[in-house]
């Protein structure tokens, strides 16, 4: 028991000084760590995830985001305070080995593990539907829906696209995360202007009797769409994945993580009030390129439509960039720990980067994309996620009694009100997945026990000091 509840000291995490195969390079600026942050979120939830939520809660999908983006904004305040003390890689992770000890962190790195890589599987199976999309508005042509589809939607049996654009992202992550988050930053800027368009062109559309019935499913339909929808916030805990390699991090951390996530949840608002403001609700459904044919409806013309594609698939391609990013960083944290194996901590001379940690993530992850179903893979993620997020808002509580001199460069307002909240409001959202992800979710950590009693227990850095 004394194995699974030792906590590694935070001047360990903060030293730097593991044996680990290198360390890494501090060049990330706070407009590309902001960046870093809304090319996480802008596009999960409108570009992929609408036309699946909007059938649950109706025109109440708008509720559906403010709930989604209040727990988050509540997390966002707690995650910032962890991420100006502990600015370490791993997120999370490493906060909660921090606080909670062993144990938990690691079960806590396996849900991480859910969360970023089998959302960047959600989000890729997206990205066929809209090169369908623009290659019809250019080309008068399009893909077999055997290979541009996710599995069971419209014909779709391999998503060949979602494969290639996870190695299009491995190979840039690759190259090194200065290269990454310009090329990220770049390319959120071209969406935004992209969402801005949208919202636009579609108030020109907007009808007020589209919203009635306002919440044709009830309270109920609300809080479901919100739970699943909830995967397209961890733009959040992408940001502090990225704390070894930020300039000076006790305040870019912190600031990042609240402009990321005032940027995101005024857009997504905007977006879906404009989107189910233009057409009955009825009318959505799981077509991930559903904002493209409300332009092309609206304006009877093909080019709106076109730069709405072109702006998903830059959009996706971020945001796949950005979480396959994060994922590499938590395996590189427990790596680095013993927890996992040596080689996801191996460290590139020359570019700095994990590259053989993104070689096998980018392949375990283009494999889901490619076989499973987007709406099974959206609500792992937000799963993963939201108990994620609700250990790290009960670790700043820990944290606030057990080391209250610790230097805070940020401090969460209305202690200790705001992590308990951030708590209440996750375990809701959990409340409202289906079933079959709660048998899904024990299995995985089921397997993840297996592991740590097997392997990572005895390997663990900790355990050989205590030797």
């Amino acid at each position: 028991m004394a194995r699974m509840l030792r906590t590694k000291p935070i001047e360990a995490l903060l030293s730097h000084e593991e044996e680990s195969g290198g360390s890494l390079r501090r060049n990330i600026t706070l407009f590309q760590l902001t960046m870093l942050g809304v090319g996480a979120t802008i596009g999960t939830g409108i570009f992929v995830i609408l036309g699946d939520a909007v059938p649950k809660a109706g025109p109440g999908v708008i509720l559906s985001f403010i709930i989604a983006g209040i727990t988050a904004g509540l997390t966002a305040l707690c995650y910032a305070e962890l991420a100006s003390t502990i600015p370490a890689s791993g997120s999370s992770y490493s906060y909660t080995y921090a606080t909670m000890g062993e144990m938990v962190a690691y079960l806590v790195g396996w849900c991480l593990l859910l969360e970023y890589g089998i959302s960047a599987s959600a989000i890729a199976v997206g990205w066929g539907q809209y090169l369908n999309e623009l290659s019809f508005d250019v080309l008068g042509m399009r893909m077999p829906d055997a290979i541009a589809n996710p599995p069971g939607v419209n014909g779709g049996i391999f998503n060949l696209p979602a494969v290639i654009l996870v190695f299009m992202c491995c190979a840039l992550l690759m190259r090194g995360a200065k290269e990454s988050a310009r090329a990220n930053a770049i390319m959120v800027v071209i969406k935004i202007a992209v969402l801005i368009m949208f919202i636009l062109i579609g108030m020109t559309a907007f009808h007020s009797t589209n919203l009635h019935p306002f919440m044709p499913m009830g309270i109920s339909g609300v809080g479901a769409a919100a739970s699943s929808i909830f995967f397209s916030y961890i733009g959040i805990d992408a940001i502090s994945t990225a704390s070894e390699e930020v300039q000076n991090p006790k305040r870019t951390l912190p600031l990042a993580i609240l402009f990321s996530l005032a940027i995101v949840t005024t857009l997504y608002v905007l977006v879906a009030l404009v989107g189910v403001g233009t057409q009955p609700y009825t009318e959505f459904s799981g077509n991930e390129a559903g904002l493209v044919h409300i332009l092309r409806r609206i304006t009877g013309a093909a080019w709106p439509a076109m730069i709405l594609s072109m702006g998903a698939i830059i959009s996706i391609f971020s945001i796949t960039l950005v979480v396959l990013y994060g994922q590499t960083r938590i395996l590189f944290a427990m790596a680095r720990d013993g927890m996992l194996p040596k080689i996801f901590a191996k460290v590139d001379p020359r570019t700095q980067t994990p590259r053989q940690n993104t070689i096998i993530v980018g392949t375990l992850v283009a494999i889901a994309a490619a076989l499973v179903p987007l709406d099974v893979l959206a609500d792992l993620t937000s799963m993963g996620t939201l108990v994620a997020f609700g250990i790290v808002s009960i670790g700043v509580i820990i944290l606030r009694r057990t080391r209250p001199e610790l230097v805070r460069g940020f401090k969460v307002p209305l202690f200790p009100l705001v992590p308990i909240l951030s708590v209440l409001f996750c375990a809701y959202l959990i409340v409202g997945l289906p079933t079959h992800t709660f048998i899904l979710f024990a299995a995985w950590l089921s397997f993840a026990l297996i592991f740590y009693f097997c392997y990572s227990m005895h390997h663990s850095k900790l355990e050989k000091k205590a030797d």
